[in-house]
């Protein structure tokens, strides 16, 4: 039977880390063989950089985030680019923008942004993105400053929540695009109509643990066993069978984080 890739989680967050071991049996228990964690801050980098030396199917990438970059983007950034240059990682991020809560200026959003960029073209490895409402911004810095042999460098948008027309743009642009459970929320014909146009080679599945549980877990804590749910609603919608969606999701995942 074919395994899963839960291609974005939060292992080391304060919700998750007290309960970590018995969260990654049950993930193992539910054929969820890789996960990518993102470290977002000191702490859960440190934690993040000690998990993968115990269980080495989990694996890293890190960044500040745009809600915190005019906060600890200064402070972080030599030590999320120190990782990603010995090795340590196999992408850079979460990076990108947010426009939606602002938590941090638009200028150093975007600086932040740019710098990340360039430090995943200098390291060869992917970017993982968060964007919202801020999709025109973010391809323009994308085309001018994230480019190789004229094409824009590999990548993922994260937890996509946008529009037809912005998943078409990650789309022409040769971008993975990841769907969390949100997807399956009620009120997210939109996002579903996405799910339907998405290529499947383009395809990535989430949990954004712990956030963002999919509907059958909603109010819960979110964990990468929840992404069967996903996977499920996610085959119905393309009409495929889910042993043909896990094992398309899982080779788009492990070739863009490049893990055999």
């Amino acid at each position: 039977m074919s395994e899963y890739f839960d291609s974005h989680a939060h292992l080391t967050s304060e919700t998750l880390y007290p309960h970590l071991e018995e969260v990654l049996a049950r993930a193992q228990a539910s054929r969820v063989t890789n996960i990518m964690n993102i470290s977002t801050d000191r702490l859960s980098l440190i934690r993040g950089l000690e998990l993968t030396e115990l269980h080495s199917w989990v694996h890293q990438a890190g960044a500040t985030t745009p809600h915190d970059v005019e906060k600890e983007g200064e402070e972080m950034f030599e030590k999320f680019a120190f990782c990603a240059r010995i090795g340590k990682f196999k992408a850079v991020g979460e990076t990108g923008l947010d426009y939606y809560y602002e938590h941090s200026n638009r200028v150093v959003q975007k600086e932040f942004l740019r710098r990340y960029l360039h430090l995943a073209l200098e390291c060869r490895l992917p970017v993982i993105i968060h964007c919202r409402e801020a999709f025109q911004d973010f391809f323009e810095i994308l085309d001018a400053e994230y480019q190789i042999n004229g094409k824009a460098g590999p990548g993922v948008l994260h937890c996509f929540t946008g529009t037809v027309g912005e998943a078409e743009e990650i789309i022409k642009r040769g971008w993975m695009l990841s769907l969390s459970g949100i997807v399956t929320f009620k009120k997210s014909q939109d996002l579903q109509k996405v799910a339907a146009i998405v290529p499947l080679d383009q395809l990535m599945i989430e949990t954004d643990s712990p956030y963002l549980a999919p509907q059958k877990y909603r109010g819960r804590m979110n964990e990468p066993a929840f992404m069967l749910e996903t996977a499920d609603f996610l085959a119905t919608i393309k009409n495929i069978s889910v042993e043909e969606l896990i094992l398309a999701t899982t080779k788009n995942a492990s070739r863009l984080f490049a893990i055999d």
